[in-house]
Formats: C-alpha cells, sequence, structure tokens
C-alpha cells in the first residue's frame, strides 16, 4: 500500500508505539509444505549472503525465495522475527505484504470474467450503486478494467490529508471499506477516464467489493476458494479473519531515521478488510502464485494477455524504474532485463514479487521493518538493483 506522506506526525502519537509483548518463541514456529532443499542450492551461500547484509545494514528481518528452472526454488531469512525476544527470522515465518495482494484481486475478478459473471468493460456503476458511485467522481463512468489497470482517474483516498491524519492519530483502528471511501467523496478525478493511468488504492476497494456483490461472501472467503487452497497457499491468509495471527513476525519502524526501531505490529487497521491491502503471506506461497500464474494455470490465456496488456503513464517517476502498468501487475525495465512485479507496504512490513519472463527467476522478498534509513536497503531503485545483482 502506498505510504502515508506525512509519517513524522507518528512522533506525536509515541503514547501508543509498543515497545514489545513477552511472546513464546514457539509462537513463530512454522513449517513448509513441501521437501526443503535450500541447503543443497548451488547458490545458498550467495544468496544468505545478500540477507545477512540487508540485516546487518539494520533491516530488522526479511524472508526471500528465488525460484530459477536450472536450479529450483531457495528459501531462506535473516534477522529477527521479534526483537524484544530475540527470536530469530525462519524462512516460512508470515508477514504483512500489503499492495500485493492486489495482483490477487485483479486475478480472482478474471476468473469471475471466464466464468461469465462480469464483462471487463462493463462499468462499476453496473455493480454497485448508492453513496461510493454518486460521491466519488468518475466512479459511474469507470469500467472494471479502468479500475484495474488504475486508468479511472478515481481520487487516491490514501493521499487526503485528512485521512492520513486521522489514521495517525488512533493507528489501531480498524478501517471498514465505506470509511475509506469517504475520503475520495467529492475529489476532483485526477483526469478522465482512461486517459491515463495513476495508482489508486480506492478503484481495489470498488473491485474488493464488487467481487462480495457477485459472489455474495467476503472477497477474501473467495480469494480462499479460487487460490489459496487450490494452490495449496497453506502461509496465506487475509487480515480480515484474524488481524494478528498466530506466527506473524512483529513489524517495526524507522522512526527517527537512526535505525533505532519502534515497533508496529498493530498499526495496519486500515486495510484489514480492503482489497487494496491486507494480504498475510510468506515468499514461498507468493512464489507459486506468480509462478503458477505466469504458466497460465490459473487463468486463460486470453486473461493472462489482457493482464498484460501495458499502459505507460505521463509522467514517471525519475528516482525509480519507468512503470507499466497492466492489471493488477506492473511491468519494470531494470538492468538484468524486464521484470513483471507487484511490491506492498504497510507500516512495519514491504513486500516485493518479481518475475522475469526471459528466463522464469522468480524473486519474492518480505521484511519487518521500513520507512527512514531502512527503506534504502529494501525499496529503492539502488536497492532492487543490488538485490538483482546477486541474484539474477
Amino acid at each position: 500500500m502506498t505510504k502515508i506522506i506525512y509519517i513524522s506526525l507518528v512522533l506525536l502519537l509515541l503514547y501508543s508505539c509498543r515497545k514489545g509483548e513477552d511472546i513464546k518463541p514457539e509462537f513463530y514456529d512454522c513449517s513448509f509444505n513441501f521437501a526443503d532443499s535450500s541447503a543443497a542450492n548451488p547458490d545458498n551461500n550467495k544468496y544468505q549472503a545478500l540477507l545477512d547484509e540487508m540485516t546487518s545494514n539494520g533491516v530488522v528481518g526479511v524472508t526471500m525465495s528465488v525460484y530459477r528452472p536450472q536450479t529450483g526454488m531457495w528459501v531462506g531469512a535473516s534477522g529477527k522475527s521479534d526483537l524484544h525476544n530475540d527470536v530469530d527470522m525462519k524462512p516460512c515465518n508470515i508477514s504483512r505484504v500489503g499492495s500485493t495482494v492486489k495482483m490477487f484481486t485483479a486475478v480472482t475478478v478474471l476468473l469471475l470474467k471466464e466464468e461469465g459473471k462480469l464483462d471487463l468493460d462493463d462499468k462499476i456503476s453496473d455493480y454497485l450503486q448508492g453513496d461510493v458511485i454518486d460521491n466519488i467522481e468518475n466512479a459511474d463512468i469507470a469500467t472494471i478494467r479502468q479500475l484495474l489497470q488504475h486508468s479511472s482517474g478515481i481520487y487516491n483516498y490514501i493521499q487526503n490529508l485528512e485521512f492520513q491524519t486521522a489514521s495517525l492519530n488512533d493507528l489501531i483502528r480498524e478501517w471498514k471499506p465505506e470509511d475509506l471511501l469517504k475520503y475520495a467523496y467529492n475529489k476532483k478525478a485526477y483526469f478522465q477516464s482512461d486517459e491515463d493511468v495513476r495508482y489508486s488504492n480506492t478503484g481495489y476497494i470498488l473491485l474488493g467489493m464488487l467481487i462480495e456483490k457477485i459472489e455474495g461472501k467476503p472477497f477474501y472467503e473467495v480469494f480462499e476458494e479460487k487460490l489459496f487452497g487450490p494452490l495449496g497457499m497453506t502461509l496465506t491468509k487475509f487480515a480480515a479473519k484474524d488481524h494478528v495471527p498466530e506466527g506473524i513476525v512483529r513489524g517495526y519502524i524507522d522512526m527517527y531515521s537512526n535505525l533505532q526501531v519502534l515497533e508496529s505490529t498493530y498499526f495496519s487497521g486500515w486495510d484489514y478488510y480492503t482489497a487494496d491491502g491486507g494480504l498475510i503471506s510468506n515468499p514461498y506461497d507468493m512464489s507459486v502464485f506468480f509462478q503458477t500464474l505466469m504458466n497460465g494455470q490459473i487463468v486463460s490465456d486470453q486473461s493472462l494477455n489482457e493482464m498484460l496488456t501495458w499502459k505507460m503513464p505521463d509522467e514517471t517517476d525519475p528516482g525509480f524504474f519507468p512503470i507499466y502498468y497492466g492489471l493488477g501487475i506492473f511491468k519494470i525495465e531494470t538492468s538484468k532485463g524486464i521484470a513483471y512485479m507487484h511490491s506492498g507496504d504497510a507500516i512495519g512490513y514491504y513486500a516485493n514479487m518479481l518475475y522475469f519472463p526471459d528466463d522464469s527467476t522468480t524473486i519474492v522478498y518480505a521484511v519487518n521493518s521500513n520507512y527512514g534509513k531502512i527503506d534504502q536497503f529494501v525499496s529503492t531503485k539502488e536497492a532492487m538493483e543490488n538485490i538483482l545483482d546477486v541474484l539474477k
């Protein structure tokens, strides 16, 4: 999820920063549903050294999966899952992975399209009515495809300073979708639908509501039925069912940019119930999902081709890779070649998933710390290039 711009306001809220709970190490015990042969991988030492470098630089903990057709799956971890209780990170530990869920949301919508329950060029207003349509500019005309591709022009609620202030004034509040969407009410759209692309969490909240309208159940239960269960994703769940589930690693923020982190495990209540964030997973599960999708084993070839139809924004971020927008997925041009990707973050957590179509290399990593100086080691262009220099 896009970061709250004025995170420095958290300085006013030290009263709610938790130093840590007394938790038994067994809380973080976990296991994979496959025979892990990472220690025998020819690149094991090289990969592990990368993770150890990240944690020696100040990242609290990191888990990673690397799949290459020639050498198979490697999983690893470094650092701590819990500083207060001094628990080491394990490769199978689960973490918040934020906006990476948008790819799951998009794939679920494509599956509903294949089932004949919707058309991508239907208007979202054909399915949703009321305030969320009447009070959000472009919502009455935006199509499902445009919401998926961030080309609807609909205002991104998370950029509203009033939302940021309200969230930071009550970091453990649990927000419902309708509460969040109100921060997009009566806000000017960024552009006319389909004229450009610009990231919007608002659109993905609406897509979650669309899934629920069609299926008659919470969207995350649809994820479980159509994706998590069939793919054997035993380490993946959604925050709505258990906000801080057993085994989840603690999250930390570098609030003062001095690598003296504060715990933030309970500060992600705005995405517990929305399809723009809220996913809890592990890099192995996420790799399985990404590989299976790219191999054409989840959606049809036609749907995958639609997902991988790209639009370039009129304005790009000069400090990051050029980004092309697909349906719930992005394409970037790295020094190691084209990669399809989606990243995500919450307060204290960051995750990134990348797939290289030239050779099917799939890289997924999750960290339980962010902001301040930590970001330069996990989420910037330079950080990603450093990671790819070792892995690709």
